[in-house]
């Protein structure tokens, strides 16, 4: 019997609990809760029924002075519950996670300045105290990720950094990683191809089996195959390819996203995500590209991804997506509502959660899409899924 799974959407300050069905691949909102600010990114234990958000009053390169870490207990029907205090982050984080031993949170900040802040956590699940770091560390111009290895040992700093605008440079990007022990970061290595200058990573996935790590490059375009071990990554990618349908066309605002490795470790899936808008009008319009999930199939021997797929999400810059944890449904989730040309008409298009059933070579097929409500500026920023049994 298939596992009970929840779906969590996360719009401002407003985390909305919906029932999955996999096997109908449908989605039944359920209640929602309110958390301290907007929901940057959550993560959930590795063990324990807990769901760690992360929250700010502030956005990407916008000041903020109201940042916290917080728990909730996730109840046997997906239900959440306030645990514990939220704890105070010293600026907006833009990605958090847990290590795999689920004794410590990590949240990556990037403005006003990079640094990763480090909270224990309890043998209740709870959120305690702050791992004052002994050491200061570069942690790179840009950072939009922070990980942790499978082992646990070594975390990592995706490092974006920027693309050249007017007459500011590129400032180029990197894979940084830090020794992790007992909360603790050490200096470690930096990956950065051709010296990071046309190296933009976003996000990066583990292999659940095989020292592969998988990262897609949101400046470029681009989908990275790295070999990695416990002395570090290897400082060059093992295998490179482009995630768009037509990469020699990439209009304004056309970036990567989001990856994910299936659970099973046979495929990896990219966004691609486009929101640039023209005047039409009275309103502003989708000025076209490409919003879609690429999808790779994985050589079990080489780690090589190779190509399956491209299908359109029918909604518009996805933020973030998930798999159920047994790899059954992927569902994305659009981050704002955006109006578009239709013949002689111009159509709204809502914010959405868009619904896909996995198929058994991990090729997708769309089943439905879910409009969600974003008012005004606000933005359906996280969205995840986690098994209850």
């Amino acid at each position: 019997m298939a596992r009970s799974i929840a779906l969590y959407s996360a719009v401002d300050d407003m985390l909305t609990h919906y029932a999955v069905d996999v096997d109908s691949a449908t989605l039944v909102r359920k209640e929602t809760v309110r958390v301290p600010a907007k929901v940057q990114y959550a993560w959930r234990h590795p063990a324990k029924p807990c769901l760690y958000v992360s929250t700010s009053n502030g956005g990407p390169r916008v000041e903020s002075d109201y940042n916290h870490v917080s728990a909730f207990a996730i109840g046997a029907d997906g239900a959440l519950l306030p645990h514990g205090e939220s704890k105070p982050l010293p600026r907006r984080a833009v990605h958090m996670c847990v290590d795999p031993s689920g004794r410590y949170v990590l949240n990556g900040h990037n403005y006003p300045s990079s640094g990763v802040t480090v909270h224990r956590v309890e043998a209740n699940g709870e959120i305690g105290d702050r791992v004052v770091q002994a050491t200061a560390l570069d942690y790179g111009i840009y950072p939009h990720q922070v990980m942790v290895t499978p082992s646990g040992r070594t975390a990592v700093i995706v490092d974006r950094g920027n693309k050249a605008q007017g007459d500011k440079p590129e400032e180029p990007g990197a894979l940084r990683t830090f020794g992790f022990e007992d909360g603790q970061l050490s200096a470690g290595g930096v990956v950065a191809p051709q010296g990071g200058y046309g190296f933009g990573p976003r996000h990066i996935a583990f292999h659940p089996s095989k020292p592969w790590l998988y990262a897609s490059d949101e400046r470029t375009n681009r989908l990275y195959m790295f070999r990695y071990s416990e002395r570090g990554i290897e400082a060059a990618p093992a295998f490179a390819c482009p995630t768009l349908r037509q990469p020699e066309l990439v209009r304004p605002r056309q970036i990567g996203g989001p990856i994910h490795v299936h659970p099973a470790g046979h495929c990896v899936y990219v966004a691609n995500r486009a929101d640039h808008t023209v005047a039409d009008g009275e309103h502003k319009v989708f000025a076209g590209g490409e919003n879609n999930i690429a999808v790779y199939g994985i050589d079990p021997e080489t780690g090589e991804p190779k190509l399956l797929q491209h299908v359109n999400t029918q909604t518009f810059h996805i933020r973030t997506f998930a798999c159920d944890p047994d790899g059954r449904l992927l569902v994305t989730a659009s981050i704002k509502a955006l109006h578009e040309r239709d013949g002689d008409r111009i159509r709204h298009v809502p914010a959405a959660l868009s619904v896909f059933r996995i198929q058994a070579d991990g090729c997708l097929e769309f089943c439905r899409k879910y409009d969600v409500e974003t008012s005004g500026s606000q933005l359906q920023y996280w969205m995840g899924m986690v098994g209850l049994d």
